[in-house]
């Protein structure tokens, strides 16, 4: 079976090789074939995990060894594959929700004259994903970790006729660079602290090395963790990246890419375990980023922009579930699946809802809806009710298991982390609450697009329809499954699991969850479904003014990078030009002006030379004659 795995990773990379560089031969089916490979990929994963069932859970990890890929004197990169519980995982659900947006993509991108290429990039993030997590090493993880930045880039871009398109794309790459560095950093330090980069052989020796550079290492991975997964401080890039095919924002932004920072977190458990305080940073990061998207996600208009913020707060539990070790890994990636389940519906809901409004975004353009498009607000509200917590519902078991785990820590710190964690239930049950009522319920608010034309909202076809309804599925299901399943045990070889020590019981946490979220659902209802929605959004108050420009996220970065940094350029040109020309430059003119003096004296007349010659042979005497005296 472990020579299956290489498989898994062929399939899309094939795929995208056939679409990219097959030409308009393929325009016809290419999008066919894109789909095909991808729901090959996801066979292949259920065969494999079939199989691991069959297995003791000591045994369930397979290898594949394909070839070495760089070997100089003691340093040796393979091309080796590791499929344990953690990657399979991760595995089952890039393919599986992947293939399902696939489906819906061959509907919502019917009339694009550019299909093809879309659906050869969409198999090419596939692959570069699936690399990313069955690598059994970091350097090879790397790889995929880069193939993932340049595959958002391209969809992210992909109508790059649009201005802002463009733009998102290029602020996506940079800002998931600087992240990228922490990664590459965390590379040559293991390297120069373990002598090797593999998993098994770092993860294991992690507790012998100091703290000091595990401390490091961990902050580096967290770095990285950021950048891919939209925290703070590398968050600016996620609202923007809604500019891209609503697909790509459900496969890349919700189900996927942004997961890849837990994932690097979690499978570098015992560095860590082992560095309390990067764990400590961790923990903090997840907290900051849980509320900060929330907040933005309360203020936003534009539908998908909505559920960006959504999308980082959402990462945030899981990160800060990350950050408090063995009692949260485990509950990091339940969520992070439940999530790619009711985050990609609503996603594709929200590109249903713009399918059938001449693509307008604006909530405040829509309203009854409804009664327009009855599959879209069924598997829509499903997932509205998943990600709020609604009792039975997967976000339901999956985040109240972080909430718990938060107060699981004990002291001081579970106090704040859970409080954190109750009050980011109660701003999700708010903005999800908004969104809900402003697109589906009210009255009609519908404007006519830039042409004039007045929409006439319908259903989407069936293409589109039927992964919403299976996502839906995930969404209500998802979490049952997962905590009557054992998916910790089914984790715990890999991840390892601890109880903690709750100063308060699960019953108690469940119900402050529950009561929090009414109180979001009520204020939001007070404030959208008994009032009506202006068209123009109202000026607000100074946070709500604020949140609409991301907490003014972008305005730091300028103020601080770009504006500091051209104030940093221009200093140094300035101390270029006055120090380090000068120095030069009057260096120059001096030896020119001592040349030029001394240049006077060699004037072509021979008397001149003899008497230079005589002088001097006078001074030669005179002095040995001193000298001699003496």
């Amino acid at each position: 079976m472990d020579n299956l795995i290489a498989l898994l990773v062929a399939a899309p990379l094939l795929g995208a090789a056939v679409l990219l560089c097959g030409g308009r031969r393929l325009d016809k089916a290419g999008h066919l074939l894109g789909t095909v490979m991808a729901a090959a990929s996801f066979v292949i994963g259920v065969v494999l995990f079939v199989d691991m069932l069959s297995k003791s859970a000591d045994d369930r990890a397979l290898h594949q060894f394909l070839f070495s890929w760089i070997q100089v004197g003691g340093f040796q990169a393979d091309i080796a594959f590791q499929l344990d519980q953690l990657s399979m995982t991760f595995v089952l659900l890039i393919t599986g929700v992947g293939t399902l947006i696939h489906v819906y993509s061959i509907g919502y991108m019917e009339h694009d004259e550019r299909r093809r290429r879309f659906f050869g990039y969409l198999n090419l993030f596939v692959a570069a994903m699936l690399l990313l997590v069955l690598a059994d090493n970091y350097l090879l993880l790397y790889f995929g970790w880069e193939g993932v930045g340049l595959a958002s880039y391209l969809l992210i871009g992909f109508w790059q006729h649009k201005p802002s398109a463009a733009t998102a794309a290029k602020k996506a790459f940079l800002v998931n660079r600087v992240g990228d560095m922490g990664l590459s950093i965390a590379i040559m330090l293991m390297f120069t602290t373990f002598g090797t980069f593999a998993f098994k052989p770092v993860l294991d020796a992690a507790g012998d090395a100091t703290e000091g550079k595990l401390t490091a290492i961990g902050l580096m991975l967290l770095l990285a963790a950021c950048g891919k997964s939209a925290q703070v401080p590398l968050q600016s890039w996620l609202g923007d990246a809604m500019e891209g095919p609503t697909p790509v924002s459900a496969l890349i932004h919700a189900a996927t890419m942004v997961t890849a920072g837990v994932y690097l977190i979690v499978r570098s458990a015992d560095i860590f375990n082992a560095a309390p305080d990067a764990r400590l940073v961790v923990t903090i990061v997840g907290a900051v980023t849980l509320l900060f998207g929330a907040i933005v996600g309360c203020a936003k208009d534009d539908i998908k922009k909505a559920l960006a913020g959504s999308t980082m707060s959402q990462i945030g539990y899981m990160i800060l579930a990350a950050g408090l070790g063995p009692i949260g890994y485990v509950f990091a990636i339940m969520h992070l699946v439940t999530h790619g389940f009711f985050k990609a519906g609503l996603f594709l809901g929200a590109g249903s809802v713009m399918h059938g409004m001449n693509d307008e975004v604006d909530m405040r353009k829509f309203g009854g809806l409804r009664a327009y498009m009855p599959v879209t607000f069924v598997t829509f509200g499903l997932g509205y009710l998943a990600i709020i917590g609604f009792p039975g519902l997967s976000g339901f078991f999956s985040k109240d298991k972080i909430i718990e785990a938060a107060f699981a820590q004990g002291g001081t710190e579970g106090w704040i982390l859970g409080s954190v964690t109750l009050l980011g239930a109660a701003i999700t049950a708010y903005y999800m609450t908004r969104v809900m009522l402003m697109t589906f319920f009210g009255e009609k608010r519908w404007q006519p697009d830039e042409h004039g034309a007045l929409p006439h909202p319908h259903e989407s076809p069936r293409s589109m329809t039927l992964p919403m309804i299976l996502l839906a599925v995930g969404s209500v299901a998802g979490g049952a499954v997962f905590e009557f399943s054992g998916f910790v045990e089914w984790l715990e070889p890999v991840t390892g699991f601890a109880h903690g020590n709750p100063p308060i019981s699960a019953g108690v946490v469940t119900t402050a969850t529950i009561v929090v979220m009414i109180l979001g659902v009520g204020l939001a209802y007070l404030q959208y479904g008994r009032n009506p929605v202006p068209v123009v959004a109202p000026r607000g108050s100074l946070l709500t003014r604020a949140a609409r420009r991301d907490l003014l996220q972008d305005d730091l970065n300028h103020a601080v990078f770009v504006s500091g940094g051209t104030h940093l350029t221009r200093s140094l040109v300035y101390v270029d030009h006055s120090l380090v020309d000068g120095v030069v430059n009057g260096t120059a003119a001096s030896v020119g002006g001592l040349s030029g003096r001394l240049r006077k004296l060699q004037n072509g007349y021979a008397r001149s030379y003899a008497v230079s010659m005589f002088g001097g042979a006078a001074v030669l005497i005179a002095v040995t004659l001193l000298m001699r005296a003496v």
